[in-house]
């Protein structure tokens, strides 16, 4: 995939079709009913992973989605098995649920009523040669409300296969990785039976996972759904969720008779998962599996398979069961989602699969930063409120004590989120964020300073002052004969009235902007003096006018 004047090429679909015109701008596309997949790692030449973040950003940070919590369902599996296939019908149901005129409610209709209709979305076709690499997300993402007060944006993600000729183990458990420390609704894609190597994938993770639960009571994974396709053995367990559950069972109970790193593996997923299914798909047909012309179409399935998948994805995929991507007990939002996908392909990034605890350390570390911008967002709101653009100039000791009053309020705010790592882990960034606050304190004391009507016209004013001053001083001492004094005090003003001149020049044309600051300082130093020695003089006043009128007061009574 290229990027072109912030353009994406838009993938292949079967038969040589595109899902919609290349010259087609992302921002423009604003309906779920449109779309296309976008590639967000790649494949390098030297068969490295590289995250394409402008084109994620183009998904997570558009404005619809960047603070809602994300639902990634991604599917992963060996390759070859229909993952893109079964993601497509996925795609097909959740179109159908949003594309009535009331886009905000989730109301599928019957998404598989059209038989003749191709299959479209992500590219996909039959044999045996690989058809996706790296990592995709469908353009557009689907905001559904599952609850009266909870929305989500539900994002579909695509994995290339593993396990191929093409790629190492460590590539393709890299991408498995991905995935999964992505998702919220992983579906491990399997053909035939659940093996023992299937788990056997799993268990980097869940030494993650293990790790994970030493530092906060949240299980660090979601949904697990095993989606064993072309299950051939009924009899023993029907197809759908209740044989899919049986076997599961059957397939993670624990033996004394296992070894016990088997033991382990089967412990790890019960604790690191919230949730863990199987769902048992029969075959889709002979037309299916051999056709080269097969485009997708459901006339051509086999009659159990569309039973059963009528089953499947809606189970899968209605409001109730969308559940959002957690870590540390938070859910994730788009823009937070940005962060940990930049942290986890550094962290995959080089020749070995990365350790647990990196692993660890790295999503606590994305943790971290995300809360720290969490709380940064909000004073940056609180402060637009108290002295924003539209706001009027406060004093500034007022906005100096509300500044300290809202700081300690965010730090306490940031105290209470909970964080990987645990609180010693999390000092540096709480510093960080401190010095973050200051920072942006500083640049809201200048804005509010900036409105003082003193600071627009508070230097010429003062100029202008002191030279009316100088005149009419030295005219008046003239007329008593101080010839010598008097010609300095209109020297004194001619200068003055000159730096005037060449203030307002240099003040509204631009230039010269360190003589502006300079005489701006010393004209402040001069009122700020000016009104110390004022206020001094008008307390004094004030205490000479209280003393004066008790004395009277005690005079008249006396006289009484």
């Amino acid at each position: 995939m290229s990027e072109k004047n912030n353009q994406y090429d838009l993938l292949s679909e079967p038969n040589g079709g595109s899902s919609s015109s290349s010259t087609s701008e992302y921002e423009l596309l604003s309906n779920p009913d449109q779309g296309f997949p976008v590639q967000i790692v790649k494949v390098t030449e030297d068969r490295l992973f590289e995250l394409d973040v402008p084109a994620l950003e183009s998904i997570l940070l558009r404005e619809t989605i960047r603070d809602v919590p994300v639902v990634i369902v991604s599917i992963a599996g060996d390759f070859r098995k229909g993952k893109s296939f079964m993601l497509n019908h996925f795609l097909r149901y959740l179109k159908s649920g949003l594309s009535g005129d009331d886009s905000k409610i989730f109301q599928p209709d019957d998404w598989l009523s059209d038989e003749k209709a191709p299959l479209k979305g992500f590219s996909w076709r039959g044999g045996c040669q690989r058809d996706t690499t790296g990592i995709l997300m469908w353009s557009e993402p689907f905001l559904i409300q599952t609850s009266p007060d909870e929305r989500v944006a539900v994002i579909l993600m695509d994995t290339q296969g593993a396990f191929d000729s093409e790629y190492t183990v460590k590539d393709s458990a890299t991408i498995f990785a991905l995935s999964t420390m992505t998702s919220s609704i992983q579906v491990f894609n399997l053909m035939h039976n659940l093996q023992e190597d299937n788990l056997q994938v799993l268990e980097v993770f869940l030494e993650y996972g293990r790790l994970a639960l030493e530092s906060t009571p949240q299980k660090p994974f979601r949904k697990l759904v095993f989606l064993i396709r072309d299950w051939s053995y009924p009899y023993e367990h029907s197809y759908g969720f209740e044989g899919g559950v049986k076997l599961l069972e059957k397939k993670l109970e624990l033996k004394e008779t296992m070894p016990e790193q088997l033991q382990r593996v089967r412990r790890k997923i019960r604790d690191c998962f919230e949730e863990v299914t199987c769902f048992l798909m029969p075959h889709p047909g002979s037309k299916v599996a051999t056709s080269q012309e097969f485009d997708g179409r459901i006339q051509d399935y086999d009659p159990s398979f569309l039973e059963y998948l009528k089953k499947f994805v809606p189970n899968l995929l209605e409001p109730k069961n969308l559940v959002p991507k957690e870590i540390g007990g938070r859910s994730v939002t788009g823009k937070q989602m940005l962060e940990y996908f930049k942290v986890y392909i550094n962290v995959f990034a080089g020749d070995s699969m990365p350790e647990p605890k990196t692993m660890l350390e790295a999503t606590a570390e994305a943790n971290n930063l995300t809360a720290v911008a969490l709380i940064k967002e909000m004073y940056d709101t609180k402060m637009e409120m108290i002295c924003g653009g539209t706001q009027p100039y406060i004093n500034p000791n007022t906005l100096e004590s509300n500044h300290k009053d809202l700081m300690q309020f965010c730090l306490n705010e940031f105290d209470s989120i909970p964080k990987m790592g645990g609180s010693e882990y999390s000092v540096s960034y709480r510093e960080n964020l401190e010095q973050q606050l200051e920072q942006a304190f500083e640049y809201y004391a200048a804005h509010n300073k900036s409105k003082n009507i003193f600071g627009v016209f508070g230097t010429p004013l003062i100029l202008l002052c002191a030279c009316f001053i100088c005149f009419i001083t030295g005219r008046m001492i003239e007329l008593i004969g101080l010839q010598k004094v008097a010609d300095l005090l209109v020297s004194i003003g001619t200068i003055d009235l000159a730096l005037l001149i060449a203030y307002v020049v240099g003040r509204y044309s631009g230039n010269y902007p360190g003589f502006v600051s300079m005489i701006d300082y010393i004209s402040e130093e001069i009122w700020n003096s000016q009104s110390l020695s004022l206020r001094n003089f008008l307390i004094l006043l004030r205490r000479r006018a209280w003393i004066c009128y008790k004395i009277s007061f005690k005079l008249k009574r006396s006289e009484r």
